[in-house]
């Protein structure tokens, strides 16, 4: 291998064959591969050591989450001498030669503390699911993704500062994972990224997305989607407690957004298909994030 040592993180449960096509897509490219099985009991760890032994592969004997289970993958990779770690979701194929484009950014931006790629929906592949994002914890929700669901039609192809990456695909330099630490376990999983995110630009390091570079995403194919209960219920938990640790207010102020929040994750159950678990499952999310119950999700 030429040029910067990279190593791609890639966190498995289950989705077997999610898994083994995120890894052939990633062939031919410059990286060493750290695969992460969080107890998966589909056969994926044993699938990943037949098919991809130059791999390495770290088995967990339980789910840890996508925080614990990535931290794993990054310890290692780290270990192994890896100068960048490209965090990737097992849901995710990416387009050939996706790599050279963000290491070409980051040559040119030695400040960045992450670099992501363009997301692309996997269905249909032509519209966008990730091409940055603006986010103010004083709102205390993510907000729309710019230019989601919109057609990639050539409009967002200039490298633009974000205010967070995104957890599916971001390329991290060793030095900023020294300094600044790893994704937060107790978080279990979303909202993960934007705290890591905000304590990153804290320390005075851009985040960039790079928008030639071009990955396709299944989107919450562990979870359920985007809508599911388990997502909704993270979602509302974690967005609450990531807002609240970056941008203390009153208590007027706090209530404020927590009501703000609550509304926003109401409005996306309420299209669910599963309707009153999503409901149910935002409101279980909202009580224990106000009362900082975080880790695993409770039965």
């Amino acid at each position: 291998m030429t040029g910067p040592r990279v190593a791609v993180v890639v966190l498995s449960w289950n989705r077997r064959e999610d898994t083994l096509a995120c890894l052939r897509s990633l062939a031919g490219e410059p990286a060493s591969v750290v695969v992460v099985d969080n107890g998966s009991s589909d056969g994926s760890a044993e699938a990943v050591r037949r098919e991809f032994p130059e791999a390495v592969l770290i088995v967990n004997d339980d789910n840890l989450g996508f925080a614990a289970g990535n931290n794993a993958g990054i310890r290692r990779a780290l270990a192994d001498g890896a100068e960048w770690v490209l965090v990737l979701n097992n849901d995710v194929e990416v387009e050939p030669g996706f790599l050279a484009p963000l290491l070409a950014e980051a040559a040119r931006r030695p400040a960045a503390g992450a670099l992501s790629p363009k997301i692309l929906f996997a269905d249909p592949p032509d519209r966008i699911w990730f091409a940055g994002a603006r986010y103010d914890p004083r709102r205390g929700y993510n907000g729309r993704q710019r230019g989601y669901g919109e057609r990639d039609d050539g409009r967002w192809e200039e490298p633009w500062e974000t205010d967070r990456v995104c957890g599916a695909a971001m390329l991290v330099p060793r030095a900023v994972l020294e300094d600044d630490g790893l994704f937060d376990e107790e978080l279990f999983a979303y909202s993960e990224d934007t705290d890591w995110s905000l304590r990153v630009r804290e320390r005075g390091h851009g985040l960039w997305l790079v928008p030639v570079s071009r990955v396709h995403h299944k989107v919450s194919a562990s979870s359920g989607g985007e809508s599911s209960p388990t997502t909704l219920y993270y979602g509302t938990r974690n967005s609450l407690v990531v807002a609240e640790r970056h941008a203390p207010l009153g208590p007027l102020g706090t209530w404020r957004r927590r009501l703000v929040l609550l509304a926003a994750h109401l409005v996306q159950a309420g299209l669910a298909p599963r309707r009153r678990e999503a409901i149910a499952a935002v409101i279980n999310g909202f009580r224990d994030g106000v009362h900082g119950r975080l880790g695993r999700r409770l039965p």
